[in-house]
């Protein structure tokens, strides 16, 4: 299954909305780069020691586990980030019934950090930061993205 297409003008109201949080401008770039501004919005939030806005970081998360399914296209493993998304990825077995053997989970933050490269997929199992199972459960040739 292909990633979605995101709506724009819905990541542009959340990236907006994240931007005036942070007590920054609205955007003013091309619709082509408002995923990768938001994602950048998101992580000046965490940077800065706040919250990010729920809808932000919610498509952030989302766009990077998309970018996460188009690298690595698969039903292998499913990657959480609860409570904004999942995606199943991974080359291999597909499973299609009950709890996926293979199955990653960690929080919005660690996620875009793995994501981006600002955390290696070491550090984050090494510190607790992503509860991983199942023998495909290594993420770390896929990232960063």
């Amino acid at each position: 299954m292909p990633p979605r297409k995101p709506d724009p003008e819905k990541l542009r109201s959340a990236l907006d909305g994240q931007l005036v949080a942070l007590d920054e401008p609205p955007y003013d770039g091309p619709a082509s780069t408002l995923p990768d501004a938001l994602v950048a919005a998101v992580l000046a939030a965490y940077d800065r020691g706040v919250q990010p806005e729920r809808d932000a970081a919610r498509q952030a998360v989302r766009h990077l586990l998309d970018r996460l399914a188009t690298a690595a296209p698969g039903r292998t493993v499913e990657v959480r980030v609860p409570p904004y998304a999942a995606v199943q990825a991974v080359e291999g077995p597909r499973h299609t019934r009950g709890t996926p053997p293979n199955v990653v989970e960690m929080d919005g933050r660690t996620w875009i950090e793995l994501a981006l490269g600002r955390l290696t997929w070491a550090d984050a199992m090494a510190n607790g930061l992503v509860a991983a199972s199942g023998a495909r459960a290594d993420l770390s040739a896929h990232l960063p993205l």
